[in-house]
């Protein structure tokens, strides 16, 4: 026989009675406190040192078109391939994926399905029959447990700062990718730099080798004197010094790029003469490029994920709505679950709201707002420290490209020098002293129009980088709305 159950009269007084408490005391929550917003004057319209550029719209080319040098394109693939910190990075983004995916599921009510059997004996002096009584409970039921009606947001908050998270990790990935890329850029140049100067170096030293071995012989047989003959020792000794010194170099390069990348590089193949490594990032591009760089990304994120948590500090002093039920067939005999009937079902709603906590709420707020503060700050801090990072790469270009000049113009002169030098001392006008003076200042100046011809291509990699370059395949714009 099917029964119903009917609330008393007053059951439902009661229960609006207590729903209109629980939202009188809710009220008494604090307002929603604003989001704060960094500030913009924090970004400048134009670089301090490009304002003649005249401004572009080009946006940067992908790392794949910018790279022109084949082996140094092989090894940056080989890094994203291979290197640890990169796989790292990476790995902290499925981390944080997968807590956004335990965040998201609190959203969506828990249903279950089950199954209880139990029998039980009674003895005779706790029935009311006084006999021993034994009985048997089957059920089978679908239930729902515990879920949370997320009427104030609180859980919809915590939801979006956990998307928030996880977009700010992706753009950390992209950030430690470009870096990266930069950091192999910068390693490969530096090779480059140091083979070119040993080169020179070794062509000195063969030269000042045989320059030692004919004033031996001349020291010898009594047509120079020892004195003489010390000053080519010494400069020779110089020139073997610089040569060990850049092999030191070379081998920690090389050691650094292995480490990146993965790959022997002991041997690089030849360039070409004249052979470009990198393109040019052309001048006047626009300040705002600087909102698409990775760690800005990452900082704007991080922003939001605070002010949601803030949101959802804030719904914590609302009532928690919470409803239980199941839905099922219940019997005393096994055989008897699915006869006409057996149906059973229960339905609990619950509502809470603490009163007194000790002040637990009110901090976790305080906290919740401090965070946001602190977030905002962050992302300023960020964004200055961005712009800094291209006005100090657009600044060294402008002034490494006059020292580059400077320092031809000055080789030129020198290489003169060092023919005028061989010539007067041949024709017995000048002592071999101001042939050795020549060919130090000249050796020294080669060298240094080596490197500074280098930093100004690593200073395009400080550029391409600052300005957030990326690899083809690699999102430069900002997501708006992203789901994992």
């Amino acid at each position: 026989m099917n029964t119903s159950v009917c609330l008393p009269p007053a059951a439902p007084v009661r229960l609006a009675v207590s729903l209109a408490c629980a939202l009188l005391l809710g009220g008494c929550a604090p307002g929603t406190p604003s989001l704060a917003q960094p500030d913009p004057g924090v970004l400048p319209g134009q670089w301090p040192s490009d304002s003649h550029a005249t401004p572009v719209t080009a946006a940067l080319p992908d790392w794949q078109q910018w790279v022109q040098d084949p082996m140094l394109a092989q090894l940056q693939t080989q890094a994203l391939a291979h290197n640890r910190d990169l796989r790292l990075a990476l790995l902290r983004v499925e981390e944080a994926r997968a807590v956004h995916g335990l965040q998201r599921a609190d959203r969506f009510p828990t249903v279950a399905v089950g199954s209880s059997h139990a029998r039980a004996r009674v003895p005779g002096d706790l029935n009311v029959s006084g006999r021993p009584v034994t009985g048997s409970d089957h059920e089978v039921f679908v239930g729902l447990n515990s879920w949370e009606l997320d009427l104030w947001g609180r859980v919809r908050s915590l939801d979006e700062a956990a998307l928030q998270q996880y977009l700010a990790s992706a753009a950390g990935a992209r950030a430690a990718q470009l870096t990266l890329l930069g950091q192999v850029a910068r390693s490969y140049l530096a090779l480059r730099e140091t083979d070119e100067r040993l080169h020179l170096a070794r062509s000195t030293l063969d030269t000042r080798a045989e320059t030692q071995r004919i004033f031996t012989r001349r020291h010898e047989v009594g047509s120079t004197s020892k004195y003489a003959l010390t000053q080519v020792q010494s400069l020779y000794n110089q020139a073997h010094a610089l040569v060990v010194q850049l092999e030191q170099e070379r081998a920690q390069l090389v050691h650094a790029l292995a480490q990146l990348t993965g790959q022997d590089v002991a041997a690089l193949p030849e360039r070409p003469p004249g052979a470009a490594i990198l393109g040019e990032v052309p001048a006047g591009l626009p300040s705002h490029l600087l909102q698409a760089r990775p760690d800005i990304v990452a900082a704007e994120h991080q922003l939001q994920a605070a002010h949601a948590q803030v949101a959802a500090a804030r719904a914590a002093f609302f009532p928690r709505i919470a409803l239980t039920g199941s839905f099922g067939t219940a019997s005393a005999q096994l055989d008897g679950l699915f006869e006409s009937g057996s149906k059973a079902w229960t339905f609990a709603p619950s509502i809470s709201l603490p009163i007194l906590d000790g002040g637990r709420r009110r901090a976790n707020l305080d906290l919740a707002t401090v965070r946001q503060h602190s977030a905002v700050a962050s992302y300023e801090r960020s964004v200055q420290t961005a712009f800094r990072e291209v006005a100090d790469a657009l600044s060294a270009r402008h002034f490494l490209a006059q020292q580059l000049r400077v320092q031809q113009d000055n080789l030129q002169v020198l290489q003169e020098r060092n023919r005028l030098a061989q010539l007067r001392y041949d024709n017995g006008a000048s002592p071999y002293l101001d042939v050795l003076d020549a060919q130090r200042e000249l050796l020294g100046a080669a060298q240094q129009a080596v490197q500074v011809a280098y930093a100004l291509q690593a200073t395009q990699v400080s550029l391409y980088t600052a300005l957030g370059g990326a690899p083809a395949g690699t999102d430069r714009q900002r997501p708006s709305a992203v789901t994992p």
